[in-house]
């Protein structure tokens, strides 16, 4: 018999799970953003004309660059931070400060990159 849990929405987002907690729906939203990225961008080689086009300005949108490398990048630095949690079980306790020190790295660059697209968009 499968494990039954009476949790609502309000009672979720409730929930005060701070740091492990948020990478982990960032994750989520960050491998999800980046299949149906792929997904759309497959489907799109397909279509020709005004479809085609109109998807191709969809990818060309900076804040729509902006989210998609936001998913990538963050999917990424969290996915290595877990893996690191993985090969090296005793760093488990040291597990938030990974977390501060994946913020530390994805921040700045993050950033970085946000000011080049928004830069770039704005004509410069």
């Amino acid at each position: 018999m499968g494990l039954k849990r009476n949790v609502s929405l309000a009672t979720a987002l409730r929930y005060k799970g701070q740091g492990p907690f948020l990478t982990y729906i960032l994750h989520r939203i960050g491998g999800l953003g980046m299949a149906v990225f792929i997904t759309i961008h497959i489907l799109a080689s397909f279509v020709g004309g005004k479809a085609g086009v109109f998807v191709n300005s969809i990818y060309e949108n900076w804040l729509f660059q902006i989210f998609i490398f936001f998913c990538v990048l963050f999917h990424a630095i969290n996915g290595l931070r877990i893996t690191l949690l993985d090969l090296f079980p005793k760093l488990l306790e040291h597990s938030r400060e990974a977390i501060w020190i994946e913020w530390a790295v994805f921040l700045p660059v993050y950033g970085l990159a946000v000011f080049v697209i928004v830069h770039t968009a704005l004509g410069g």
